[in-house]
């Protein structure tokens, strides 16, 4: 029973001419049962001839050759035809002469390089052939060999068919692992923006601060010290980001530990505090079994919106709100504009525009305004159990 279940990855590793040879072993051994002897192709008239040694030599071209149908389609169809020739003006009339439509349609999908030309070639070997059977057969009329001729168009046009669905469907995966590829990178890319911005920001911001502290050692030692390990969590988040390129990722713990959980929104609030950015922050309800990429995102979309507002208004209040929902998670952040812009350099527009494709993605609603008497409010609300 396991050799069974075994048999199909075997035969698949064999080359593909072992694998192509039984047919043309078959066809081969049907040509000698008596009863099938004289009731195959019969083109052109020609009176028929018992069962002897050129029988057997043509039967053996017209069908061994189809195990090269797949290797070298050209070569196959060539003996395969000069069989057929062979069959056809001895007026042995064998049934193996069906391998013919065998040879033709594996040269129209397999062929690979002047397929016009060979196609032209063959046509002018049959041309030949119809000539020399119409001359030395009962004078068939013309409309049989070109009726003939059709059929065998016919065969190679059916290869050709399934070789332009096999291209089809090759460029379309060719397309589909290009666009997974590019949708990846621009992942990674917004990962990449969302680490570097938000902690390079607080370490600028941290570092502004304690130019002025050089009066306060202690202070100063505080403020270095949230430096060092604003710059320790960067390392951390870009190693796990980083992480993204193995072949390994989303297995196991990995996967886990480079997805930010919701619950430390309260430490990135209490890095932003250290920054000098004075935070509001309150979090309800309980977050659902499985939330998909919706925590994910709801850490970028407070991750991102704190970062503008360190660089946009330093100082001001921020208010940061998360709420926990059974199938949504809903974030608000906003700052009442009451502070000054830092000297960090200036946004791209890109870390905003990314958050909104990410919830758009998951079917949530994402907006970015600024607030009625000054300040900023974004809001996101993201469905929960959805994964990107």
């Amino acid at each position: 029973m396991i050799a069974l279940r075994r048999f199909p990855d075997l035969w698949r590793r064999l080359d593909v001419t072992v694998r192509d040879l039984p047919l043309g072993v078959l066809l081969f051994a049907v040509s000698f049962l008596p009863a099938l002897q004289r009731h195959g192709t019969q083109l052109g008239g020609v009176p028929d001839r018992p069962f002897d040694a050129g029988a057997a030599v043509a039967a053996a071209l017209e069908c061994l050759p189809l195990a090269l149908r797949r290797r070298w389609p050209f070569l196959c169809l060539a003996l395969v035809s000069i069989g057929f020739a062979a069959d056809q003006l001895r007026g042995y009339h064998l049934v193996e002469g069906t391998s013919l439509l065998f040879a033709l349609v594996s040269t129209g999908l397999h062929l690979q390089l002047r397929r016009r030309a060979a196609a032209l070639l063959f046509t002018a070997a049959y041309v030949a052939l119809a000539v020399a059977l119409y001359r030395t057969g009962t004078g068939e009329p013309v409309s049989e060999f070109v009726t003939f001729y059709l059929l065998v168009a016919f065969g190679w046009g059916m290869g050709a068919w399934l070789r332009a669905g096999r291209l089809a469907e090759e460029e379309r995966r060719r397309r589909l692992a290009e666009d997974t590829r590019a949708a990846e990178r621009t992942r990674i890319a917004r990962e990449l923006h969302d680490v570097v911005t938000h902690h390079v920001t607080a370490m600028v911001v941290q570092a502004e601060a304690a130019r002025y502290l050089t009066a306060a050692p202690d202070r100063l030692d505080q403020a270095l010290t949230a430096v060092t390990d604003t710059g320790r969590r960067a390392i951390t988040d870009l190693r796990h980001l980083l992480d993204l390129l193995n072949p390994d990722h989303g297995t196991g713990s990995d996967h886990e530990a480079r997805t930010p959980a919701v619950g430390r929104l309260l430490t990135l609030v209490e890095q932003t505090r250290r920054a000098g950015q004075p935070v509001e922050f309150a979090e309800e309800g309980t977050p659902a079994a499985s939330t998909g990429s919706a925590d994910l995102v709801a850490y970028r979309v407070v991750q991102e919106a704190l970062t503008n507002a360190l660089k946009y208004a330093h100082g001001s209040r921020t208010s940061v709100q998360v709420q926990h929902g059974t199938k949504e998670i809903t974030v608000e952040v906003s700052t009442d504009g009451s502070g000054s812009p830092t000297g960090s350099p200036g946004g791209s527009g890109r870390g905003l525009a990314g958050l909104r494709e990410r919830v758009d993605v998951l079917g949530g609603d994402f907006t970015a305004h600024p607030r009625t008497g000054g300040g900023f409010v974004v809001r996101a609300r993201i469905p929960a159990g959805s994964g990107l």
